[in-house]
């Protein structure tokens, strides 16, 4: 039988609470503030790098680079996902009521004229209004710039200044559950926040008790429009400061694809569209998803996308990652359901709880002590040289 996890009702309230909140690139403050309040509760430290990323697990940058400088063989466990979905930002007023965006990341290309949006400012939920006049980016993958005509009773006095609006594509709420299933605005990456979090909240025993945890979680800004939070966090020259292995761990929630099916248990992802991934430390994973979740995971490149493992890798750090089966990628209506009227038009995006207390599972996993990080090939070497000695007879023949 699958060995499948599930999520505690309070494990469950903490995730609800992130999924509500209202995101978009460089405009992840109400996703911040929760994010924060988490942290502060559960008295994990944390502290702000200078590009505004949060760094969980050591309350100070110069706790961080004392854990980076320990010589220690076993390696520093670098999680990473990020804080922001695909919205746009305000530009500038055309009337009273309409207002010029500019869309970041990707997004529905089809049926898009009229949807609803929810609008935001960095303190608070506004309300709704329309999309028009959409023009597409030029490669057409999404939408570059649009017209949002606020509702009525959206048009708040004084008027914020256009910049300071920011929003997304809207649904009948900002989430909500059927059966086993959370649809929301922004499961992509959210869910990833999610488990970085809860990551540290399970590690919080071990510090008490005085022990170095090789944990890090790095909770990033402005990834839908190339990796940008992490990127400025690669070039700060942090990690330059290592003198122990690292293992940075990305978690997404990723398109689903055939081979990687919601429902069916968090993925093991051994690349995305741009690489492949570190084969030792997939080896480790891919073993512990054995022990932990046999049955209830999936292997599969997720090419759907790219993830900030990519980034990762480009600056020479060994990665791997887990990945959430996501319907509905980007907001657009791969896979219907729920408030999606037409095909490949606006829709929530969608993810199974089984799949997410199965990521948990794994990032937990990935914490403890003796995991065969500096030979994960051992048991494959035995297992081939058993083989090969049974063929030494006819190894002996002459070919």
């Amino acid at each position: 039988m699958p060995q499948t996890a599930s999520l505690s009702p309070a494990a469950l309230q903490r995730l609800s609470s992130l999924l509500s909140c209202s995101t978009a690139p460089f405009r992840e403050q109400h996703v911040i503030r929760e994010v924060e309040l988490q942290l502060t509760a559960a008295k994990i430290p944390w502290f702000v790098d200078e590009h505004g990323n949060r760094v969980v697990g050591v309350g100070s940058a110069r706790a961080y680079h004392a854990l980076l400088r320990q010589r220690r063989d076993e390696p520093l466990r670098f999680f990473i996902a990020h804080m922001d979905h695909p919205g746009f930002h305000g530009v500038q007023w055309l009337s009273e009521r309409r207002l010029a965006v500019r869309w970041y990341g990707g997004s529905p290309v089809r049926h898009l004229a009229g949807s609803r949006v929810w609008l935001a400012t960095a303190e608070a939920d506004l309300g709704q209004g329309r999309l028009g006049k959409v023009v597409l980016n030029a490669g057409g993958y999404g939408i570059a710039t649009a017209e949002v005509t606020l509702d009525k009773d959206t048009a708040v006095q004084p008027r914020p200044a256009a910049e300071k609006l920011y929003g997304g594509l809207a649904f009948r709420a900002p989430l909500w559950k059927q059966g086993q299933r959370l649809y929301s605005r922004a499961a992509d990456d959210l869910v990833g926040v999610f488990a970085i979090l809860e990551t540290a909240r399970s590690l919080q025993a071990r510090r008490r008790r005085g022990e170095e945890v090789p944990f890090i979680g790095l909770l990033t800004r402005g990834e839908e429009v190339g990796f940008v939070g992490a990127v400025k966090h690669f070039v700060s020259g942090h990690l330059d400061k290592a003198r122990r292995p690292l293992m940075v761990v990305s978690l997404e929630a990723s398109r689903t694809l055939p081979g990687a099916v919601i429902g069916k248990g968090p993925v093991v992802r051994l690349g995305d569209r741009r690489t492949v991934f570190d084969a030792g430390g997939l080896q480790v994973l891919s073993q512990l998803a054995e022990r932990l979740l046999p049955g209830a995971h999936q292997r599969r490149i997720m090419d759907g996308g790219a993830c900030e493992a990519t980034a990762a890798t480009a600056w020479g750090l060994p990665a791997i990652g887990i990945s959430i089966p996501l319907g509905n990628y980007h907001n657009e209506g791969y896979e219907g359901g729920p408030d999606c009227a037409r095909p490949r038009g606006p829709a929530p995006e969608f993810v199974h709880l089984a799949d997410i207390a199965g990521e948990l599972k794994l990032c937990k996993g990935l914490m403890r002590k003796k995991l065969p990080w500096a030979d994960s090939w051992q048991t494959t070497r035995q297992r081939l040289e058993k083989n090969a000695r049974s063929y030494k007879r006819l190894m002996n023949t002459d070919g």
